[in-house]
Formats: C-alpha cells, sequence, structure tokens
C-alpha cells in the first residue's frame, strides 16, 4: 500500500506542476498587435434556440475596431425569436447574412453540421468561429490575428474568460478549467507534435480557410460529441500548427444558466476530457477523493494534511490563470468536487441508456 501511497502523492505533484506552470506561462492572446496584412474574417456563428444571447453577440461585433468582416450566421430550426433577432440586425449590418437551417441529415449532430453549412458559405481567408453565447470586445480579432499570423497557425482555440453568476455555476463551471489546467501544460499544444497535448473549445476556433475547405473537419467529425477536440487532433496528426489559448476579458462567456444547466452540458463529453476513456475518467474521480484518506490511514495525518494544501494550491493556481475568484473557488472545493462525481455518475447513466438531450435532440443515439 505504500507504493500506492507514493503514486497518489506523485499523481498531485504533477498536477499541481502542470497549474503552476499553466499560471506562469501566461497562456492569453498578446496585448502586442502585428499585424502583417488584416485579412477578410467570417464570423460564423452556430445558432439554435439563442434569443437571449444572439442579440448581444451580434451588438458587440457591431462595436469591434476590426472592420474586415462578414458576419454569416446559421439558424438551426431555432423553435424562439432567434431568427427574428437575426433578420432585425441584418437590416442594420449590411455584412451580416443569416442562413436558415434545414432537417438535419442522418448521422451528423447539430452544431457540426451548421458549422459545416456555415464554412460552406464563407468567403473569409479567415473563418472564425463563434457561439452564440460568447462575449468579444476590444481587439480580440487584431489579437487573434496577430498570434494566428506570428505563428502561421492552422488553428486557434481560445477558452474563453467564464462568467459564472448563480451558486450552482460556482460549484460547476470552474470544473472545466481545473481539469484541464491541472493535468495538460497548454504550451504543449503548440509546441509539441504529440496528438495527447491536445485541447480546443469550439466557443472560440479560428481557421486558415485554405486549410479548413482542403480538410471540411467538421464534415470528418460530424458525428462526434466533443468536436472541437477532434479536431484539433486530427490538424496534430497532419502536422499542422495549431494552438490553444486562455481568454481574457476581451473574450468571456456565460457557459451555462444554473446547476442543472451545467451538469448537462458537462455531462456530455466529460469523458472526452479523459482521451475519451470511462475507465481513466472513473479512476481520476476515485483517486481525487479517497487520496487524502489513504494517505492519512497509512502515512499519518501530515501527509493527509501536505496532500490537501496541495489540493489547495492546484484549485489557487487554476483559478488565477483562469481569472476566476481564488477564494470563491478554495471556499466551494468540495462542493465543486461533489458537482464532479455527480457528472461522472450522470455520464455513465446516459451512455447506457444512450440518451441525453441537449438543445432539444438526442445526442447520443446509435
Amino acid at each position: 500500500m505504500i507504493y500506492c501511497c507514493y503514486f497518489l502523492i506523485g499523481l498531485l505533484f504533477i498536477r499541481l506542476l502542470v497549474a503552476l506552470v499553466n499560471y506562469l506561462s501566461f497562456s492569453y492572446l498578446p496585448k502586442v498587435i502585428s499585424v502583417a496584412h488584416k485579412p477578410l474574417v467570417s464570423i460564423l456563428i452556430p445558432a439554435r434556440n439563442e434569443e437571449e444571447n444572439i442579440g448581444n453577440l451580434l451588438e458587440e461585433i457591431s462595436k469591434l475596431a476590426y472592420v474586415n468582416l462578414e458576419i454569416i450566421v446559421y439558424n438551426d430550426l431555432s423553435e424562439d425569436k432567434t431568427e427574428s433577432i437575426v433578420r432585425d440586425w441584418a437590416a442594420r449590418m449590411p455584412a451580416l447574412q443569416l442562413i436558415n437551417g434545414e432537417k438535419l441529415p442522418k448521422g451528423w449532430l447539430g452544431k457540426n453540421h451548421a458549422c459545416h453549412q456555415l464554412a460552406q458559405a464563407a468567403t473569409g481567408t479567415v473563418l472564425l468561429y463563434l457561439d452564440a453565447d460568447v462575449s468579444v470586445k476590444e481587439d480580440v480579432i487584431e489579437r487573434s490575428i496577430s498570434h494566428f499570423q506570428r505563428y502561421e497557425l492552422h488553428l486557434l482555440s481560445i477558452f474563453p474568460k467564464q462568467i459564472v453568476a448563480t451558486l450552482g455555476e460556482k460549484i460547476s463551471v470552474p470544473l472545466m478549467n481545473w481539469i484541464l489546467l491541472s493535468l495538460l501544460p497548454l504550451a504543449l499544444i503548440r509546441r509539441s507534435k504529440n496528438v495527447a497535448f491536445s485541447a480546443a473549445n469550439g466557443q472560440f476556433m479560428m481557421f486558415n480557410a485554405v486549410t479548413y475547405k482542403a480538410i471540411w473537419p467538421h464534415e470528418k467529425c460530424k458525428s462526434h460529441r466533443v468536436e472541437d477536440i477532434a479536431i484539433l487532433r486530427l490538424f496534430k496528426q497532419k502536422g499542422l500548427a495549431s494552438d490553444t489559448l486562455l481568454g481574457d476579458d476581451a473574450i468571456s462567456c456565460r457557459m451555462y444558466f444554473g446547476l442543472n444547466d451545467a451538469i448537462e452540458g458537462f455531462t456530455k463529453n466529460i469523458f472526452q476530457f479523459f482521451g475519451n476513456s470511462i475507465i481513466t475518467t472513473i479512476a481520476f474521480g476515485i483517486v481525487t477523493t479517497i487520496a487524502p484518506f489513504i494517505l492519512y490511514f497509512y502515512m499519518g495525518i501530515g501527509w493527509s494534511v501536505a496532500y490537501i494544501a496541495g489540493v489547495v494550491a492546484i484549485r489557487i493556481f487554476v483559478s488565477l490563470a483562469s481569472q476566476q475568484s481564488v477564494v470563491q473557488n478554495v471556499v466551494l472545493t468540495v462542493p465543486q468536487h461533489l458537482v464532479f462525481l455527480g457528472i461522472i455518475l450522470k455520464g455513465l447513466i446516459n451512455d447506457q441508456q444512450k440518451k441525453l438531450i441537449w438543445k432539444g435532440r438526442n445526442i447520443l443515439q446509435d
């Protein structure tokens, strides 16, 4: 059992080191802008029942300094006021185009199909996918283009700064970055060719249009529930330079509204966070839960307290890197972890039942 204790301590140390590196590496878009030329950027927005968000995003896009834009919204059979809101904005924004979707073809997931249709309609040399609930401000386009051109990227993804309002969101939404930033050094996504170092966020994905239309990645990943990570892995397999960064105040998102919404959202991709391995996900959940107790019984209270201190340190570094409240995430460590375990359990149940309703569609159908 002593070797098991050493394993638990070693895993914690690695996660702590990864979290520290992610904090110190300052993995955000550079503030200094150096744009060789300003290409036509196609902002592509898949939207299904987004009446609460789409107007805000279009208003923010209209205020951006970058003007060489075309904006295309794909209305994916929305049952609310999404279409009418976009039409109202199109009357004021000549660069805005609305595409009304058709019945989803067999074998496709809704967002993947919407993204594929958007790319077919786009004429820009850079394709920028934004989710309707994203907020973009200031010079985020220029900063993105600058980074894109500097490293001759084919794909750039950004994890927006997450906005949390309710208690339910505070004990759930931070879990995404807690997993990501304690297990994956973001700097290695661009620097390493190993596909194991892959993470992306479909809320912001920027593509070289020529590369995209040579591969048509959303079509290749048409049935993949976590298409963003699958696409980045595909690009890395093909040796195409890609990068993933963290967002600051210039790009943010209130991803979910309340605890139930967050649990449903994370449940659909919890296993993909761990390489699409159910066993690895369960093992991580068990290990991070029982480790302090194992160390207490076999190595004494000192090691158990040291382990808990390491857990807190990880929360601190991840919170700082994510620009989230340190105090809030430390205080809510236990309820956040309980929610994490609940998400794993719900994911197992959904996989067994082959049922998970998202945006009015069952995305777990065979």
